[in-house]
């Protein structure tokens, strides 16, 4: 990894996950000398919790932040290229759905577990980068910038100074909690009534997937779905999201009867490929899923927040990494341009960075609409199609929102605003179109009896 030493201040990251390792390697290349801390062992050596391993979908802004750190060539070999969706329905049927406009528009399954452990590979080897594992942030002092550190296994608490903090702890995050506390502080956060639970589809005797792996395939089922991701050694994680309450929800499964009549009832085609589905439903915790917006995002150019700590949102459009990413490249970007000033630094980012997330959670939440009912729909897949086919007559004037969320680094904000400018655009030409259909009909119907 290249190192182009600048001075400034000394860096301490809680939170050793995706974001917060690779905020913690940014920092270091620029010479700044960082610790990091992690509640957790060094997952390196330990085995990965079950149902806890969702796979990410790795896209444009998520390989644009690791090419600029050199770390995309160390990524890519870990990542499935995913074309686009295969949508089952009740019946089995398949209907692909391509993600872009051309074979080259790709998103990558990849593993959490593998992709953070190779961000940690590469901070192991960053001199100026120290790692302290089993290592929680239980409080920050903001007046006299100590972090308080608990020992995961002894069950001791030590105070540690530090000059300038980076909150990257996740949803629930104790630096921001603390940011809280200082007054004036802005947070929300809103559950979905549905959870997720992580099930697996096992690779077949010869090690091939027993789908075809190019896919993120789904089981849209209008209020509940499932959906299966590739992975290099042949199985697919798979993810069911379902009510926590009501007649089809986890509330309802809870004897094997039970849950094997809904999967046979609802996922026909995929219960017989999954042998260890009992006991993966039993034993694998049902997981929330959470939307948090805070305001601000930094203190006094002392302490700021990146990925979940800032903006959680739910994972349905599959950018939740890849703004924590985005996020890491843009706090590096106004750290150069600021010279290393925390204080213009902090707030250059959190100015860019705020606006478009809150546009990410807005889109996810509404993609999360989309996936369990819609891409079923025969009018979705017609605006689909339509939509791919003005993007190719009219080049990038016109391009689809998912396109710009997942093929390029457009800001989010302005994705999503250009995309409703053009949603209003189709229904009127559809509407347009419909209503030229019914006149020429209408003038035939009257030639016809006349």
């Amino acid at each position: 990894m290249s190192s182009d030493l600048m001075a400034g201040p000394s860096f301490t990251v809680c939170g050793a996950g995706l974001a917060g390792t690779l905020a913690a390697l940014y920092l270091a290349r620029q010479g700044s000398r960082v610790t990091l801390y992690e509640r957790n062992p060094d997952m390196r050596a330990t085995s990965v919790p079950r149902g806890r391993s969702i796979n990410l979908a790795l896209s444009t802004r998520g390989l644009h932040a690791l090419e600029a750190i050199g770390l995309a060539q160390v990524i890519r070999p870990l990542a499935i290229p995913m074309r686009g969706r295969m949508i089952h329905s009740p019946q089995g049927d398949l209907t692909f759905q391509p993600y872009g406009r051309s074979a080259e528009e790709t998103i990558f399954s990849i593993s959490r577990h593998q992709l953070n452990c190779a961000l940690l590979d590469a901070a192991a080897g960053c001199p100026n980068l120290e790692i302290h594992f089993s290592s929680r942030c239980v409080g920050l002092n903001l007046s006299a910038m100590t972090l308080d550190i608990e020992d995961a296994q002894a069950r001791v608490t030590r105070q540690v100074s530090a000059q300038t903090v980076v909150g990257a702890d996740g949803s629930f995050s104790s630096i921001r909690q603390a940011l809280q506390r200082a007054g004036r502080y802005d947070y929300s956060q809103s559950f979905l009534p549905h959870g997720y639970k992580e099930l697996t589809i096992p690779a077949l005797p010869d090690g091939s997937h027993a789908l075809a792996k190019n896919y993120l395939h789904i089981w849209p089922r209008q209020d509940f779905m499932l959906i299966a991701l590739p992975n290099l050694d042949g199985s697919f994680t798979c993810t069911l999201f379902l009510a926590y309450e009501g007649a089809e929800s986890f509330a309802q499964l809870t004897e094997d009867d039970a849950i094997r009549d809904f999967f046979d009832r609802r996922f026909p085609d995929v219960t017989p490929l999954m042998p260890t589905l009992l006991e993966d439903f039993k034993r694998n915790p049902t997981g929330a899923m959470v939307t948090i917006r805070c305001f601000p995002w930094q203190y006094a150019g002392r302490v700021v927040l990146v990925g979940d700590a800032a903006h959680a949102v739910v994972p349905f459009y599959g950018q939740g990494m890849n703004a924590s990413f985005e996020d890491c490249f843009v706090l590096d970007a106004c750290l150069r341009r600021h010279n290393g000033d925390t204080a213009a630094a902090f707030l250059d980012y959190q100015r860019q960075r705020k606006v478009n997330t809150d546009a990410l959670a807005e889109l996810a939440y509404e993609n999360y609409l989309e996936m369990r009912a819609k891409v079923a729909s025969p009018w979705f897949l017609l605006r689909r199609r339509l939509e791919y086919a003005l993007s190719g007559v009219l080049g990038d004037r016109f391009l689809p929102l998912y396109t710009m969320v997942s093929f390029t680094r457009i800001p989010y904000a302005e994705a999503r605003a250009r995309a409703q400018r053009q949603d209003r655009w189709l229904d009127l030409a559809l509407t347009m179109s419909a209503l030229a259909v019914c006149l020429a009909l209408l003038w035939l119907l009257w030639r016809r009896i006349g």
